[in-house]
């Protein structure tokens, strides 16, 4: 922002914007996460199952049961066929000379990849990442490799051949053995400092590899018997894995996973801190400190190629109540995360005025009115300064040049728990081509329509539109952010006499971290729900949807991925999705094919800026994958299919299910979609 504005004091408008856009951001990521084990090794393995060998302090760990069914099924899978498709040769060629390139990991600079180890598997494939007594991540690799002993001595020839390659220096080892290890150059792409070593052994018909020797040398000593303090001995890891190990055969070589979230988050920025110092929030700090740790555990199990599904997977989220608190209660959490609330109910579907030809539609419950009043401490915590969410709230209510809106009462109280998400997007594709609408039910849509009303029509930014005979408000100045109520004070660049420097400077902080999220959007209340879409023309589509053979519920596709979801979770739920694979990959196959997925401006685009970016305004980062190589889509599309997930709220946690079937034929298209307009 330039020096003059500055100086100027927010205006309410702007101050919702971005109390919104935060609290938007932040219920993102904790929702994503919710929304993302099984058979275990044979008694006569190389080894006992490797969670009794990966120690308590391992934050992630992967396991495949069994290498080679893995395998099989895998290749008979839709992903499987589409990897072995010629025309995708030339892209998965590029991938892997660029991860070669890149030597970004100790690991990776053996030049090992899943494949190489899988080739290896006769019985259980292993990951742990472990977090270090300096509070960094060690990663080891476990592998089985009865049956394989002659593959598994050549990939370790392959790996003393690539550390000459990389001019590693091999260290001594004490007591001789099995164990090997390489000292390695920094690299310059690893943005790394200090020591880089890896160690690799064969011991027996067990392949060890990891970048920490200490780690490998203790795993080696346990691979007779276990060790007492494993992970698999961890409460969090036998609920988790308890809920979800029966879900599936034991003969399916499974998937099962298990991560602690918040210590891995913590532990994977010390292991890979940014080259240059970034501004803006720790959000890893900050979910800590307002209760989010309450979450102990996430894990699960995924299946290929089982009971005519492409994939399923069945997944828990292990978040026990605080001691002494009650389950399901308000307060069974602490500060921020007391948000966490999704009640289950009995029934959820797409409405009437659901389309049937749209990418994808999820449905939440989410109880909103705990949401407005538990969200304080982690806006005020984003912004970096205590009083800011109050400030912002009062500051509507009360002051006299303001709409003067009770936000809770003429806005929060009035709407229902049901949050609906619909995804699409416009053709040609393009780097403004995603569509999203966003549906809160509304309980008292008179008074909700009666509060948008009032705070739009005195925006300047705001245009009164008509679509589809509802009154809506457009926005027309894309440099502002959006999309929520939005409140303006005529002249609002003029300080009030009221306003006192501490205000104005937790303003200024507040419009500091304004998030450019919607710049098209247009805003409604309609059919019983506010809607926020990211565009009109999705927002047209969505309202003159007349229910029927027109709605989404009545396509084909729909219904059997819904039965399977009925099936596999059964009665009440949280959340249901449904989503069509090809149109919901197709704008970021197409951007990454064309290098704009950095100009992207879709909230996965904006995200993955915000991830992968440097975190300078104004610069765009530059696509670290080729795409260029992608073929095609039209000759891809054939492999995806349709996909859901369910949940539901469990007294300590979250059960989640979700299934993908194979694709089949497809539904001609009732409406044609909307077409970008040329620039």
């Amino acid at each position: 922002m330039d020096g003059t504005r500055c100086h100027h004091p927010i205006r309410p408008s702007h101050r919702i914007k971005r109390v919104t856009a935060a609290v938007a951001v932040t219920l993102g990521a904790v929702l994503s996460g919710l929304i993302g084990p099984a058979g275990v090794a044979s008694a006569d393995g190389a080894f006992p199952p490797s969670e009794k060998i990966f120690p308590a302090t391992t934050r992630g760990w992967v396991s495949i049961s069994h290498g080679p069914e893995f395998r099989q099924r895998f290749n008979r899978t839709q992903y499987g066929l589409l990897l072995k498709d010629p025309s995708m040769k030339p892209f998965i060629e590029s991938v892997r000379k660029q991860l070669e390139s890149s030597n970004s990991g100790r690991l990776g600079r053996l030049g090992l990849t899943l494949d190489d180890l899988l080739e290896v598997a006769g019985g259980e494939y292993a990951l742990g990442a472990v977090e270090s007594p300096t509070g960094k991540l060690a990663t080891v690799v476990l592998v089985d490799v009865t049956g394989h002993d002659a593959e598994a001595r050549g990939l370790v020839e392959k790996m003393n051949q690539r550390m000459v390659e990389q001019k590693g220096t091999k260290v001594a080892v004490n007591g001789g053995g099995p164990l090997t290890i390489y000292q390695l150059p920094v690299s310059e792409n690893s943005g790394r400092s200090g020591e880089q070593r890896v160690a690799f052994a064969l011991s027996g018909s067990t392949l060890i590899v990891g970048d920490d020797s200490s780690l490998v040398t203790q795993v080696i000593s346990t691979l007779g018997q276990g060790r007492g303090d494993c992970v698999g001995g961890l409460p969090a890891f036998g609920t988790v894995m308890g809920r979800c190990q029966n879900q599936v055969p034991a003969t399916a070589a499974a998937v099962r996973w298990y991560v602690d979230p918040l210590p891995f988050a913590k532990a994977y920025q010390a292991t890979n801190p940014p080259r240059e110092k970034r501004k803006g929030p720790d959000y890893v700090a900050i979910l800590s400190r307002q209760g989010f740790d309450a979450v102990k555990a996430a894990g699960g199990v995924v299946v290929f190629d089982e009971g005519g599904h492409a994939l399923r997977h069945h997944t828990m989220v292990y978040a026990p109540p605080l001691p002494g608190r009650q389950p399901f209660a308000a307060d069974r959490f602490g500060l921020a995360a007391r948000m966490l609330q999704f009640p289950d109910v009995e029934a959820i579907g797409p409405q009437p005025w659901v389309p049937r030809n749209v990418s994808g539609w999820t449905s939440l419950q989410f109880d909103i009115r705990n949401a407005f009043v538990t969200v304080e401490s982690l806006v005020d915590d984003v912004v970096g300064e205590k009083g800011v969410y109050d400030d912002v709230i009062a500051s509507v209510k009360e002051d006299p040049d303001g709409p003067q809106i009770d936000l809770e009462k003429d806005l929060v109280a009035c709407l229902g728990s049901r949050v609906t998400l619909i995804t699409d997007h416009a053709t040609p594709i393009g780097t403004d081509s995603e569509r999203i609408v966003i549906a809160v039910e509304a309980v008292n849509p008179e008074r909700v329509a009666a509060t948008v009303a009032k705070s739009m029509s005195i925006d300047p930014d705001m245009a009164k539109i008509d679509v589809q005979g509802n009154v809506a408000w457009e926005l027309i100045d894309r440099s502002m952010a959006i999309p929520q109520l939005e409140v303006e004070l005529p002249g609002g660049a003029v300080p009030h006499a009221d306003h006192d420097d501490d205000s104005q400077r937790r303003r200024t902080k507040l419009r500091d971290r304004e998030e450019k999220l919607l710049p098209h959007s247009v805003v409604t209340v309609a059919h019983g729900h506010l809607f926020v879409a990211s565009h009109r023309d999705i927002l047209e589509r969505v309202l003159a949807t007349k229910g029927d053979i027109e709605s989404l519920g009545s396509a084909a596709d729909y219904g059997q991925v819904a039965t399977e979801l009925n099936r596999l979770l059964p009665g009440k739920a949280a959340t249901r999705s449904f989503t069509r694979e090809d149109e919901a990959i197709r704008p970021a196959y197409e951007m990454l094919r064309q290098g704009s997925m950095p100009k992207s401006k879709s909230l996965t685009g904006q995200v993955l800026n915000g991830i992968l970016g440097d975190g300078k305004p104004g610069t765009v980062r530059t696509q670290r994958l080729d795409g260029s190589t992608l073929p095609d889509f039209e000759l891809v599309r054939r492999y995806f299919g349709t996909a859901g997930v369910g949940m539901q709220s469990l007294p300590d946690g979250w059960y989640i299910t979700g299934v993908t079937l194979p694709r089949s034929q497809q539904e001609p298209e009732l409406a044609r979609r909307p077409v970008t307009p040329p620039q």
